[in-house]
C-alpha cells in the first residue's frame, strides 16, 4: 500500500470511528440554546421533548412547584410515596437537565428495585435511616444505611432501591440529571405489565410454579 493509499485509509478509519462514536452531548439531556423553554404541555406535537411555551405567556409561576411540600401518601402496599417534579408536573424544567423527586417512606417502607434509564440519581436523607443499595451490571451489590444530610449516588442506569431501616419515619429527596429520567421498577414490570408476561417466562425465570407466580401477579391487580 503506498503513501497516498495510507494516508486516505487513516482519514477514513478516523470518520468511521467518529460517526460511531457517541458524541459527549447526545449522552444526556441537549444544553438549551437560550435562557428558558417553559414547556407546552398542551402542544399537539413534539420532537423527543416539549415544544416552549411564547416567552410572552411565561410568568415567574412557571419556575416555581410546591408539590414537594406535602407529605406523600405511602398507605400502599410497598409503604413509600413518590412525588416527582419533573418536566410533566414542572414544566419549567424543560430543557434545563434536571428534576427532583420526594420519597416518602413508612415504618419498614421500600422504593423497590427500579432504574432509571436516562439519568444518574443522588440521594440526601432529610430525615429517619434509609438503606440505599445498587446492583452492577456484573452483579455486584454497592449499598449504604444513611441518616440525615448524607447522600449517596446511584449511577445511570442501574437497578437501586431505598428502604427505611429506622424506627420511624423517613424522608428522602432524589435529585436527577434529565429533566424525565424515567423509571422501570421491576416488580411492577415483570409481574403487572399490560399484556402480561406469559407465566412460562416468569417460571422458568424464578425456577418456580405457577401458583407462586399467579400469587405474586395478584399482589399488583395483574
Amino acid at each position: 500500500m503506498n503513501s497516498s493509499s495510507s494516508s486516505s485509509f487513516y482519514m477514513l478509519s478516523c470518520l468511521v470511528v467518529l460517526v460511531l462514536l457517541p458524541l459527549p452531548s447526545l449522552l444526556a439531556d441537549p444544553d438549551s440554546l437560550q435562557d428558558f423553554c417553559v414547556a407546552d404541555l398542551s402542544a399537539s406535537t413534539s420532537i423527543n421533548g416539549f415544544l416552549c411555551k411564547p416567552a410572552s405567556n411565561v410568568s415567574s409561576d412557571d419556575f416555581f412547584f410546591d408539590g414537594l411540600s406535602k407529605e406523600g401518601n405511602t398507605t400502599n402496599i410497598f409503604g413509600s410515596n413518590v412525588t416527582a417534579a419533573n418536566v410533566l408536573t414542572f414544566p419549567g424544567l424543560n430543557t434545563l437537565g434536571s428534576s427532583i423527586n420526594r420519597v416518602d417512606f413508612a415504618i419498614g417502607g421500600v422504593n423497590p428495585p427500579h432504574s432509571h434509564p436516562r439519568s444518574t440519581e443522588t440521594d440526601l436523607v432529610i430525615s429517619g435511616q434509609v438503606l440505599v443499595g445498587f446492583v452492577t451490571t456484573g452483579n455486584v451489590y454497592f449499598s449504604k444505611v444513611l441518616t440525615a444530610g448524607q447522600i449517596f449516588v446511584i449511577p445511570k442506569g442501574l437497578v437501586h432501591f431505598q428502604k427505611n431501616v429506622g424506627p420511624g419515619k423517613a424522608l428522602i429527596f432524589t435529585t436527577f440529571n434529565s429533566q424525565l429520567p424515567g423509571a422501570a421498577v421491576v416488580p411492577l414490570n415483570l409481574f403487572a405489565s399490560t399484556p402480561s408476561i406469559p407465566n412460562d417466562v416468569l417460571t422458568k425465570t424464578f425456577q418456580v410454579g405457577d401458583d407462586v407466580v399467579n400469587s405474586i401477579k395478584s399482589k399488583f391487580g395483574s
